[in-house]
């Protein structure tokens, strides 16, 4: 691939992840999701209550930094989800002066109306694909994310 094409390539890439997360992003799709699961929420805690139950037992400072905000904030949040009996938070199993959080079975069944719904917004789109499309660009995706969290933001990239 040539330098010009690249470079092209990638603001390309680049400004599709920035539409995709936008779009993401956006409050009304958080809450068009929980309506279509049925499923009523504080739309500050759905992305709390999702990673605890990708990721749990998660460690709170982990989950802070996966949505983006403090730990104080999300501690508190975590307590919201607590009180409504959707996570549980304990000590951490490898370090127990660390606070994890884990979802509950109430907490796990309103995870499983979230993907029902999540996967039924997803068959709008993707039914009028090729199985082998949905299928590629989820494995490019999982490696893409997977190779990106792997690089080390500490590092100065140089323009070879």
């Amino acid at each position: 691939m040539q330098d010009t094409h690249k470079k092209a390539t990638f603001r390309e890439l680049h400004m599709a992840m920035v539409a995709l997360v936008g779009v993401m992003n956006r409050p009304q799709r958080d809450e068009q999701l929980l309506a279509a699961a049925g499923v009523s929420l504080d739309r500050a805690l759905f992305p709390l209550l999702v990673l605890a139950g990708r990721f749990g037992p998660i460690a709170v400072g982990e989950l802070a930094d996966r949505v983006g905000r403090d730990y104080t904030t999300v501690s508190r949040q975590l307590a919201k989800l607590e009180s409504l009996g959707l996570i549980m938070r304990q000590p951490g199993q490898k370090d127990r002066r660390i606070t994890e959080a884990t979802t509950t079975p109430a907490g796990v069944a309103m995870n499983a109306a979230i993907d029902t719904a999540r996967e039924r917004m997803a068959r709008q789109i993707f039914d009028r694909w090729e199985d082998a499309d949905v299928e590629t660009l989820t494995r490019l995706l999982s490696r893409f994310a997977r190779e990106l969290e792997a690089v080390d933001p500490a590092l100065h990239l140089r323009d070879d």
